[in-house]
C-alpha cells in the first residue's frame, strides 16, 4: 500500500493561521507590525519567485515587508552598505538576503554582515553556534519546516536512525544537529535520533540509506533517492526542489518510493511551503527579541 502523503501545504496553512493571531496580538500590544526586509540581487527567475512568495506570506500573517532589488552587477561593498543601513533601521526586524548571489559577491561576507538579531534565516555564525550548542535563538527555516512536518503529522524520530543525504550549511548540517539534539523547541518527537549524514563522497550510499527509519533527502539532484535505497516502512522527507524539462521534482523518485515508504513528502506541497512560513515565524521572534 502506498505511503501516507505528508501535506506540507496544509500544515503551512495551519501555522500561518496561528501566526496571524500572534502577529495581531504583537501589533495590539506594541503599536507596530514586525517588518521583514528582503534583498534580491539580479534577475534570477527562481529567486524572484521565492521572494514574491515570501512577500505574499507576510501579507497573509500581517507582517510588513520591504523589497530591495539591486541589479546583477551590484558590487560587494554596495551590498554591504545596504545591509549596514538595514541593520541600523529600527523599523526593520528581519533581513533576508536571497541566495544565490552573483559571482562577484561573496555570500559568506554578506551573511556575516547581517546583525544576528535580524538574521531570520539563521545563517550568521553566532546563530549557528547557538544552534549547535542546543540553545538556538532562531531555527533555520527549512530544517524547522521538516521538524514541523514530523511533529504535526504525529510522527517521531526519537530513538530512530535518521539518514540525512546532503551536507549543506542551509539544510544538511542544521537538520542533522536538530534531529540528534537532546531537546527540541518543536517537541520531544523531533529529537533524540541517531543521525548519519551522507554526502557525495559517501561509499555505498544505498547500503546506508536502507538502514534508515527516516531519510531526509537534501542533495540537489532530481529523483536521486530510488525505491531500492529505502527500507520498507521508512519515513521519507524530500527537501529537494529541482526544475527539469518535465517540470518540478524533488530529490526522491516520488512515485516509486511512495510504494515502499510509510510516509513521504511530495514536491511541490511538501517542505517548501513550510520554509516560507517558518521565515514568518522567525521574523515575529526577531521582533520580540528586539523589544528588550
Amino acid at each position: 500500500m502506498a505511503g501516507l502523503v505528508l501535506d506540507g501545504k496544509k500544515i503551512a496553512t495551519q501555522i500561518e493561521t496561528e501566526l496571524a493571531v500572534e502577529v495581531a496580538d504583537f501589533v495590539e500590544n506594541n503599536g507596530y507590525s514586525p517588518t521583514l526586509a528582503a534583498v534580491l540581487v539580479g534577475d534570477d527567475p527562481a529567486s524572484a519567485v521565492y521572494v514574491r512568495n515570501k512577500g505574499l506570506a507576510c501579507d497573509r500573517v500581517g507582517i510588513d515587508s520591504k523589497m530591495h532589488r539591486l541589479p546583477a552587477e551590484t558590487g560587494e561593498e554596495e551590498l554591504l552598505e545596504l545591509i549596514a543601513t538595514l541593520n541600523a533601521d529600527e523599523n526593520v526586524n528581519g533581513i533576508l538576503v536571497q541566495l544565490p548571489l552573483p559571482p562577484q559577491i561573496r555570500a559568506s561576507r554578506i551573511l556575516d554582515a547581517v546583525h544576528p538579531l535580524k538574521d531570520v534565516d539563521c545563517f550568521h555564525a553566532e546563530n549557528v553556534g547557538l544552534l549547535v550548542q542546543g540553545r538556538p535563538r532562531y531555527l533555520p527555516c527549512t530544517p524547522h519546516g521538516v521538524l514541523q512536518i514530523i511533529d504535526r503529522s504525529g510522527l517521531s524520530v526519537a530513538g530512530k536512525h535518521c539518514v540525512v543525504v546532503g551536507r549543506s550549511d542551509i539544510v544538511g548540517k542544521p537538520i542533522t544537529t536538530l534531529l540528534a539534539a537532546k531537546d527540541s523547541p518543536v517537541g520531544p518527537n523531533c529529537c533524540n535520533a541517531t543521525v548519519t549524514m551522507c554526502h557525495s563522497r559517501t561509499a555505498d550510499l544505498a547500503a546506508i540509506t536502507r538502514t534508515a527509519d527516516v531519510i531526509v533527502a537534501a542533495i540537489g539532484q532530481p529523483k536521486f533517492i530510488k525505491a531500492h535505497m529505502v527500507k520498507p516502512g521508512a519515513i521519507v522527507i524530500d527537501v529537494g526542489i529541482n526544475r527539469t524539462d518535465a517540470g518540478m521534482c524533488g530529490d526522491v523518485d516520488y512515485d516509486a518510493v511512495r510504494e515502499v515508504a510509510s510516509a513521504i513528502t511530495p514536491v511541490p506541497r511538501g517542505v517548501g511551503p513550510l520554509t516560507v512560513v517558518m521565515l514568518m515565524h522567525n521574523t515575529l521572534s526577531a521582533a520580540r527579541c528586539q523589544l528588550t
